[in-house]
Formats: C-alpha cells, structure tokens, sequence
C-alpha cells in the first residue's frame, strides 16, 4: 500500500511538474525565462521538454495545428549541455537554452530532414547547418524542430493552399482551425503563436514572413537584403529573399535579429551589411516614438476590409498619443506597377538558385528544377493532389541570368521599388512609413486556393527594405497587424517604433488551444 501510495505521489509530483514547465513556456518571453534560469527557477531541459510535450498534444494530437514536421531528437540532450554550462558560469547570451522552431527550408546539419515540404528532398539531410543556424547554435539556442510551410515557400503553383506541403499537409491557424494561416512560414506563424517554442525562424521573398505574423497575431521582421546570410537556405530569389524572426513580442525579434544578423563571406550579398549591423538590437528600444515621423500608407494598402481600415484609423490615433509626428497620407508610390516584373525576376532566379542548391546538396535523388518537375509528375497522386506546377514549368522555361529579359525586369522592378519607398520618405521626411499588413486570415480552400488580397509587402520586398508587422488588433478573433516599413539597414529604428507601438497598446492575444 505505501508503494502504491509513493508511486502515485511521484506521478503527481511529475505531473505537477509538467504542468509547472507548460505554463512557463506559454507565452513566455526569452527574458523573462533568463531571469528564472539564472534564479534556478527553470532550466533548458525544461524548457524543452515543455516544448516537445506541447507540440505533440497540441500540434501532433489534440486540435492538430499541423505545423512542425519533426522535432529534434537531440533536443533534450543539447539542453543538458546548456544548462551545465550554465552552472559552470558560462551564459552565450540571451538565447542560452531558449528553444527555437526553423522553417524547413534552411538546412540543419543534424538528424533532422531539409525539405522545403517536398517529398522529393525526403531522405538524408542536410550535410550542413545553414549559416544562421551556426549562429543560433553559437548563441546557445536549442533548435527543437523543423516547421511546416508552403511547399517550396509558395512558388511552385499559382493555385496553391497557403500552409501545404505534400510532406506536411496543411496547416492551420491557431485561432480558427478552418482558416488559413497564409505563407509561406505558416508553420512557424502557428508554431510560435501556440508557444510550441519561445521563438521562431521564417523566411521572405514577398510577405513569407509578414503575412503569417499577421495572422498569428506576432512579431514579424523581413530584414534589409543582406543583413542576414542565406547560405543553406533553399532559395527562390537571390535578390529578395530573407530569413528572420517571427516572435511573440518586439524585444524577442531584436534578441533574435542580433543572432542571426552578420556578414557570411560565402553569401556576396551580406558584404554590404558591414558598419551596418548591431551588437544588441535591443539598445534601440527604448527611445520612445515621440517626434518621429511617421507615414500614412492609404493608396492600395486599405479599403479591402472594413474592419481592418478601423482598426488602422485606430492605429494612427494610437501613433499620435504616443507622440509621433503623423502625416497623413503618405502614399508608397508605384504600388503595382512592377508586379509582372517581380514574377519575370522570381521565376529566372528560381531557376537559376535552385539548379545551384540542389546541386550541391549530397544524398538527394534531384539534381535540378527539371528533375524536381519530373518527380512531382511522376508522383503527382500525393505531390500534386491540390494543385499543380505552373510556376515552376514558366522557370524552367526561362534562360540565364544574362538574358534581356530578365535584365531589364530586375533593374525596373527594384528601381520602381525602391523610388516608391525612398520618395515619400524624403519628400516629407520621414523616419518609417505605416500600412496594414493584409487582412484577417481567410478560409483555407482546397479547391480554389488562397484567397489572399490587401497586402502591403511587396515595395519592401522587391527594393530589398526592412519591414516589421506588428499586432494591431483582432477582427472577431482574427488577429491583424500594422507594418512599419523603412529605408535600408534601418532595423533599428523600426524596431525602436514597433515597440513604441506595442508597448502602447498591447495587442497581442494568445490563442485558446485546448
């Protein structure tokens, strides 16, 4: 009888335990959790095993999220390591023994897959950790899993289901299971809106990282071109693509940019951040907003939701209380006028990285776009039940990098982008300009596709500029945010906005998953 009666104490000691680590994982912030790990409050180990419990009763079983595709099977053992060395004295910094969930396109070096949702790229992994996971990893982070997306980060069909991967299925949005949680990082957006981890990895070629934040109700940021490397990342655009943080609160997404920020000699494109990147992002959070200037995006950007333009007219009200100077509108010129462009560069650079990607990736069965085409065709029951490839036949279709063509598109596109943004900065000299991000999730449709309008990310994305979303409000439940879009490397001051901003109206609300 004693036995029985200290074994069933143990059980509810273990359970009491559990229950102790999954509320200190809910909504936490990485802050906060180094404040109780270095008061011996909680531990890595911890901290991960909450996140591995979580994502298996909530996002594997119970409401079904659908959103992280594999967990590490060396989480738990990284995380003892972490927390010895931080009762040897030794902290990396504010990521040591934070848990983070990647998209699964960057490449990790470990016993976990790389697949871009394909099930063609099933199989081996990735012989090598991606640029920005060496860093993540160096700063003490403990990548607990690989995260859904829009398979092949939403190229691959015009007709697509944001959120679908024929390796992972669908995602759903935490807040409404039967509604979209738009891409291509959906599986992130959910993953960190559910606090499966503590933070989050997206990536961006057009609004991959804006418009899930949006419907997650998170912090997004779609870094300068640049800043962070995308070695080891499968690619879509050399010139528009990104990786960044998708995070619960602004001081995480500067926590996490000053991790991943920094100059890969093997990425040409990160050569131009040098004398441009942070120590700590977070040492621009705390100027306040008063005597910024700020515009008002209107043109193109409102008038797709009702609830969404209040909710915006609100927004401005709030910037002004807290003391900017708003000048309103501030319209982001050319809006629309380059969009064929930016799909003619799209497509040639498609081509063009993923032919070099896969190339070099070893123990993969495709080689090429062509050999991946093939593949989807010859195991279209599964790959191509929802939708088809007509984007990637049109980039097979397309020449080298050298063509007119292309040419000419990619020096309109970002000429047209960067005007956009750069002249109503300088005419009315401003510090940031705001729009809505897009609209409130929409019904995921497997029949027709997305149903995805009002988005304010293209000029940021083509010109190569920052961008962060940030909550806004909630459309009967539906989270929305409001971007802050400005010049390049201007990561800072956004960032200094953005919690301004959030810090003023604290709209974020978590989602009720049971």
């Amino acid at each position: 009888m004693k036995s029985t009666t200290a074994a069933l104490s143990l059980v509810a000691a273990m359970s009491s335990s559990a229950a102790l680590a999954q509320s200190t994982l809910v909504e936490a912030t990485v802050e906060g959790l180094q404040a109780q790990m270095a008061a011996g409050k909680a531990s890595s180990v911890a901290l991960t095993r909450a996140s591995l419990e979580r994502i298996k009763r909530l996002d594997h079983a119970g409401p079904k999220t659908n959103s992280v595709l594999e967990t590490n099977p060396d989480a738990l053992a990284i995380a003892r390591s972490l927390d010895a060395e931080r009762k040897a004295g030794k902290v990396r910094g504010p990521l040591h023994g934070i848990t983070v969930l990647v998209k699964d396109n960057i490449d990790t070096g470990d016993k976990m897959m790389t697949t871009a949702g394909s099930l063609a790229l099933v199989g081996q992994p990735a012989a090598h950790d991606a640029f920005i996971i060496k860093k993540l990893r160096a700063a003490g982070a403990v990548i607990v899993g690989k995260t859904n997306l829009s398979e092949w980060a939403n190229i691959r069909s015009s007709k697509s289901s944001s959120g679908w991967s024929a390796r992972g299925g669908q995602t759903n949005s935490p807040y409404d299971s039967a509604r979209n949680p738009c891409g291509s990082s959906s599986g992130t957006g959910t993953a960190i809106a559910a606090s499966y981890a503590v933070v989050g990895i997206g990536t961006e070629t057009d609004g991959s990282i804006v418009c899930p934040s949006n419907m997650a109700g998170l912090v997004g940021m779609k870094p300068t071109v640049g800043l962070v490397s995308r070695t080891g990342i499968i690619p879509i655009s050399s010139s528009q693509d990104t990786a960044g943080p998708m995070t619960r609160t602004v001081t995480d997404a500067a926590i996490v940019l000053s991790a991943i920020a920094g100059v890969d000699p093997a990425d040409p494109a990160t050569a131009a951040a040098a004398g441009h990147i942070a120590p700590d992002y977070r040492t621009f959070l705390k100027g306040g907003i008063k005597g910024m200037r700020i515009g008002i995006a209107r043109k193109k950007v409102t008038g797709y939701s009702a609830h969404v333009d209040a909710l915006f007219e609100k927004a401005v009200a709030d910037l002004k209380r807290l003391g900017a100077e708003v000048v309103d509108p501030a319209d982001i010129g050319n809006l629309g006028d380059y969009d064929d462009d930016e799909l003619e560069v799209l497509l040639y650079e498609l081509k063009d990285g993923m032919n070099y990607y896969l190339s070099t990736r070893p123990g993969i069965g495709v080689r090429s776009l062509a050999d991946v085409i093939a593949f989807n065709e010859k195991n279209a029951a599964k790959e191509m039940a929802l939708f088809g490839q007509d984007l990637f036949i049109k980039a097979q279709a397309k020449g080298p990098l050298t063509e007119k063509a292309y040419i000419d598109a990619a020096a309109k596109s970002r000429r047209l982008a960067r005007e956009g943004i750069d002249s109503v900065l300088a005419a009315h000299k401003l510090d940031a300009i705001v729009a809505p991000t897009t609209q409130p999730a929409w019904l995921t449709d497997h029949i027709n596709g997305d149903s995805y309008s009002g988005s304010s990310s293209s000029p940021a994305a083509v010109a190569g500029y920052p961008t962060i979303t940030v909550p806004m409000g909630s459309v009967q439940g539906l989270p929305v945010g409001m971007s802050f879009i400005g010049a390049a490397w201007s990561e800072g001051k956004l960032l200094q906005m953005a919690y301004a901003y959030e810090q003023g109206t604290l709209h974020r609300k978590a989602p009720k998953l049971k």
